[in-house]
C-alpha cells in the first residue's frame, strides 16, 4: 500500500516533533548550515521565517505528512529571482523523497510563477542520480552563507 503524502503549513506541527527531527545527527550530516541545538525558541524562529516567505512570496515550505504523520519539511523558497526546492526528511522516511519531490514538482509545473526550480545540495550528498533522472542540469558550485553547495536547475515549463 502506498502512503498518502500531504503538505500542510509548519505552524500546525507540534514543535517537539520538529526538535526531534532537526536534532537527529543523520539529518545534520547533510545540512552544513545547521548549527546549534534545536529548542522551542529555535523552532519558533524557524517556523516564523518560513511563514514570512509565504507572506512575502505567496509560497514557501510546507510540513510534509505521510498518512497524517509529520515526516519532514520542504518546499519552495525564493532566492533572488529563482525558486529553490528543498527537502528535509526524517531518516526513516528518506525513501519517500522521490515521491515527495514529484508532488512538489507537479505543483511547480502548474504554477506559472515557477519557470524552473533550483536545488542546492551539499557536497556530502554523493548520490545525485535522481536529479539526473529528473533532467536537472548541474550549474556549478555556489556559496550560501559561506558554505559551498552544488547547484542544479530543472525547467518546469
Amino acid at each position: 500500500m502506498t502512503q498518502e503524502i500531504t503538505f500542510t503549513r509548519l505552524p500546525t506541527i507540534d514543535p517537539g516533533l520538529i526538535i526531534v527531527h532537526m536534532s537527529d545527527p543523520r539529518v545534520a550530516k547533510h545540512m552544513p548550515l545547521l548549527t546549534g541545538d534545536w529548542t522551542e525558541t529555535t523552532v519558533t524562529e524557524f517556523v516564523n521565517a518560513k511563514e514570512e516567505c509565504w507572506r512575502r512570496d505567496g509560497l514557501g515550505h510546507w510540513a510534509i505528512l505521510a498518512e497524517g504523520q509529520y515526516i519532514g519539511w520542504g518546499g519552495f523558497q525564493k532566492e533572488g529571482e529563482e525558486w529553490d526546492l528543498g527537502l528535509v526528511l526524517q531518516p526513516n522516511t528518506f525513501g519517500l523523497g522521490p515521491r515527495i519531490v514529484k508532488k512538489a514538482l507537479d505543483f511547480a509545473i502548474a504554477d506559472e510563477r515557477i519557470p524552473f526550480v533550483t536545488f542546492l545540495l551539499p557536497p556530502s550528498r554523493k548520490n545525485r542520480g535522481a536529479l539526473d533522472r529528473l533532467g536537472a542540469k548541474y550549474m556549478g558550485e555556489v556559496h550560501y552563507d559561506g558554505v559551498m553547495f552544488l547547484k542544479y536547475r530543472l525547467e518546469t515549463e
